[in-house]
Order: structure tokens, then C-alpha cells, then sequence
């Protein structure tokens, strides 16, 4: 019997052993980084009246839709330059679709690299950089320090078999930059670019769903050429389609420079019949890119990994569809600045709803280190978004900047949750503020206006403090880079 009460002290002793093991740590959070090129708000979750996007609503509807997210720089490589790095184009010097961030720093620690570190795969399909711009950043021979496990890029019969047979309204204009569509009568939409993206992510959410991973989904779509099979076209009957620069008069208080002196305005020389036509086209290739959008979250659905896997969808910059005679991107109004931003965060409080924040692209480099439990860079002048998506109404004071350069000037931007103002060539080429509260389309040019004059000092005031220690371009630079901009957007 004197063996019971030892067989009893050693389970005890064991007992103890193992309560007092280490907890075995949680699961790493994944990321799925999907990426949209020049699309604007015009979606049916921001209030679209009939553009249909269903599976960009769903991913708004399981997480936090941002309703004033701004990009840093309206075009291509200076915005997704910013994103990626978590810095301002003023610390990137990247300004144009030429410049290669790593010449100024060659240590930068882009976003990937961040969670390469932290022992996760990252791969990147389809554009999240621009176009081969700075080429396959990260890659050795570019640094010491690959920002991609894999890459793939692939190519569909839009970007093939096609580009013969687009229309071009603008034929002055390449068609990276042109008022161009073409609806696809033939193909599938598994042959396009974009469907190939799609079954591209697919096959690398079911290889690697058993580990950490970053996956950046870089969609080419809405970008022009508008190119999509002809059942996206369908969706939007020219009889629905309207293009407006707005009330005529209101131009007469808009400076040049934010109407661009480089483009023939309205909309570059088109008629109206011919912009109806591209913006039906823009239209059916945001539907074509959310049906690809589907594709994946349905692999996200087979594969069980919403509750470990953080989605963000964003767009790199807006894009102005004739308001104020635009067309395209490079402005300083609403219509080109802001864009669609969504993040779904497995448990966060604010999920299903809105938020009214005003935020920036450079505040998702932190935002995605805060959910994952990693550690950003010291350097970030940003701050991280998960307050808001625990509680989308959270007290908020950031502002959201945003700049373009118009050759040998710059435009700088300063968005609140009311006002926008804007200056040009530190206001010598002229001042821009409005008040959203009561004029959402940007009709009516405050800055002259005695009423609201404390406004004004106030909001040029961020804009000094912003702008404090700007980086130039070099006189050559500026002219080289507004020509090759104008060429290729």
C-alpha cells in the first residue's frame, strides 16, 4: 500500500511540470493585401447609385470602411512608394513613375520585408508597386534584402491579343494615360489579366494556408484601357451613363494649376457622347475586377482563414470621371485624392461599421505591425489605425496631406473632416479651400471669403508645418518628370 501514496506525489509532481510549461504561443495573423489600380469611391458601399461591386460591399460590410481615406500623392508609384514604405514623397523623393526609392535609401524596410523578418512568406501577384518601377523591389542585385519570397506577373489577352483592337478617343495619348475601352466579346474572364491574378492568389492561399504568410493581390483593373468582357458592360446601359464638369461658373474661381495646364480641358478634347462611352467602360471594368475580388474571398471562405487572416483593400489613388472637366488622376480635389480603403481585422470591435476618420495610406504600414504584433520601423511619422477599428467613431484630430507637382511648383493639400485647403506654389499660382459640409462637389472656392478667413490661417498653417522642410526636384528634374507624367499615367 506503500505504493499508492508515491504514485500520487509523482502525478502531482508531473501535474505541476507541465502547468508550469509555456503556453504554446497563438497563431501569427496572415494578411491578404489586396491592391486596386486608379479606382475611385463610385462603388454601391459608398453610395454609388447603381455601380454594382458586391464583393468589395461584402469585405465593407465583415469590416471598417474608411469614408475619408487620402493617398499622399495621386498618381501610381508616388502613392503605392508612400503605402509600402510607411513615408511621406517628400521623405521618399518619389514624385513621377520614374524614380527608384532605394536611390535615396537604400535601407528602407518595405512592407513585406517587415514581415519577412518577422518569419512570414510574402509573395506579390499582379501591381503593387508600379509598373516594373522600381522593377522587383527588394530583389537581389536592387539589395541584400528580397522584399518577396515569389512574384508572379501575369499576362491576359487585354494586355495580349487585344491592344490592337481598343478604342482610343485620345490617340495623342499612350494608352497607359488614354481615354480608352474595349468591351471583350470573346474571352472569359479567367483569360484577362486580372483572372489570372485571381487563380494566381487562389493556388497560393491553399499552398500556403497552414503558415504565416503576407500576400499582396495587386489587381491592374480599373486602369486604362477599360477592357473587360462584354457582360460587365452589360451591367451599365449608356442611357444611365452622365459626365459632367459641373455648374460653369464654378471654374471661374478654380486656379489653373488645379486644372492642370499640361491636358486639353474638358477631358481632354472628347465629346460627350465619346466620354459617356469611357466611363461606361470604366465602369464595367470595376465590376470585372470585383467579380475577380470574389473569386479570392471565396477561396478565403473554402479555406477557413477569416479568422486568422487580416484583409485590406485599398486603391491607389481616386480618379476624377469629367467632374471639373478631369479626367484621370493628378488633382488636388476630392474626386482624385481620396480613396477606398477597407480593413477587415479578425475580432475588432468596429467591424460592420463606418468610420468618418480622416486617415492616410501611410497609417496602414502601422496599422498592419499593430494587428500582427510586429515591430515597424522607429522612423514612421504615422500612427496606427486600430483604435478606429475597435471603434470607428473614436476621437480623431489628424489631418490627411496630400501633394502633386506641376513642373517647377508643387500643390499642397491639407483634408480635415470638414474643409480642404489646397495651395499652389505656396499659394502664388493660387488658394483653394471648401467647406464639405455644405458643398460636397467642391462648386464653391472659399479662400477669399472674409467669413472664413480664420479657417483659411488656420489650415495654411498645417500646411507650413507639413511642408516645413520639403524636399525640391531639381529644376531638370521637375520638367523631365511633369513630360514623362503627361506620357504615361
Amino acid at each position: 500500500m506503500k505504493l499508492l501514496p508515491r504514485l500520487l506525489a509523482s502525478f502531482c509532481l508531473l501535474g505541476l511540470a507541465v502547468t508550469s510549461l509555456p503556453a504554446a504561443s497563438a497563431p501569427k495573423r496572415n494578411v491578404l493585401f489586396i491592391a486596386v489600380d486608379d479606382m475611385n469611391n463610385d462603388l454601391h458601399t459608398y453610395g454609388h447609385p447603381y455601380v454594382s461591386s458586391p464583393n468589395i460591399d461584402r469585405l465593407a460590410q465583415m469590416g471598417v470602411r474608411f469614408d475619408r481615406a487620402y493617398c499622399q500623392f495621386p498618381l501610381c508609384s508616388p502613392s503605392r512608394t508612400s503605402l509600402m514604405t510607411g513615408r511621406r514623397p517628400d521623405a521618399t523623393q518619389v514624385y513621377d513613375l520614374q524614380k527608384h526609392f532605394r536611390s535615396v535609401d537604400p535601407d528602407v524596410v518595405t512592407l513585406p520585408q517587415m514581415f519577412m523578418r518577422a518569419g512570414y512568406y510574402a509573395a506579390r501577384v499582379g501591381k503593387i508597386y508600379h509598373y516594373g518601377n522600381p522593377g522587383d523591389i527588394g530583389t537581389p542585385g536592387l539589395d541584400d534584402a528580397p522584399s518577396w519570397n515569389h512574384t508572379v506577373n501575369p499576362a491576359g489577352r487585354d494586355k495580349t491579343t487585344l491592344e490592337s483592337d481598343i478604342i482610343n478617343y485620345t490617340p495623342n495619348r499612350g494608352l497607359g494615360s488614354a481615354m480608352s475601352f474595349l468591351s471583350d466579346k470573346k474571352g472569359a474572364d479567367e483569360e484577362h489579366t486580372d483572372g489570372k491574378v485571381a487563380t494566381e492568389i487562389i493556388k497560393l492561399l491553399e499552398a500556403k494556408k497552414d503558415q504565416p504568410f503576407f500576400i499582396a493581390c495587386g489587381f491592374y483593373k480599373p486602369h486604362t484601357p477599360y477592357v473587360a468582357p462584354a457582360k460587365y458592360f452589360d451591367l451599365y446601359p449608356l442611357e444611365k451613363i452622365k459626365v459632367s464638369v459641373g455648374p460653369a461658373e464654378h471654374i471661374k474661381d478654380v486656379p489653373k494649376a488645379a486644372l492642370s495646364s499640361t491636358a486639353v480641358w474638358p477631358w481632354f478634347g472628347c465629346t460627350e457622347q465619346q466620354a459617356r462611352e469611357v466611363k461606361q467602360g470604366y465602369y464595367a471594368a470595376i465590376s470585372f475586377v470585383d467579380a475577380q475580388i470574389g473569386r479570392v474571398l471565396a477561396a478565403v471562405d473554402r479555406l477557413k482563414l477569416w479568422d486568422n487572416t487580416v484583409v485590406v483593400f485599398w486603391s491607389d489613388h481616386g480618379y476624377h470621371l469629367g467632374e471639373h472637366g478631369l479626367w484621370m488622376k493628378q488633382s488636388l480635389f476630392e474626386n482624385s485624392a481620396r480613396v477606398p480603403m477597407i480593413i477587415v481585422a479578425p475580432g475588432a470591435a468596429g467591424n460592420g461599421r463606418p468610420s468618418a476618420r480622416t486617415v492616410e495610406f501611410v497609417d496602414l504600414y502601422p496599422t498592419l505591425a499593430d494587428l500582427c504584433g510586429l515591430t515597424p520601423p522607429a522612423n514612421l511619422a504615422v500612427q496606427s489605425l486600430k483604435p478606429l477599428l475597435d471603434n470607428p467613431a473614436a476621437a480623431w484630430d489628424r489631418p490627411a496631406f496630400t501633394q502633386v507637382w506641376r513642373g517647377s511648383f508643387a500643390g499642397h493639400s491639407v483634408r480635415t473632416e470638414r474643409y480642404r485647403y489646397t495651395e499652389w506654389d505656396d499659394g502664388q499660382q493660387g488658394v483653394q479651400l471648401y467647406d464639405y459640409q455644405t458643398d460636397p462637389n467642391e462648386y464653391r472656392n472659399l479662400a477669399s471669403d472674409p467669413a472664413y478667413a480664420k479657417v483659411a490661417a488656420e489650415l495654411k498653417a498645417l500646411i507650413a508645418k507639413n511642408w516645413a522642410h520639403e524636399f525640391k526636384p531639381a529644376a531638370g528634374d521637375r520638367k523631365k518628370n511633369a513630360r514623362k507624367n503627361k506620357q504615361g499615367e
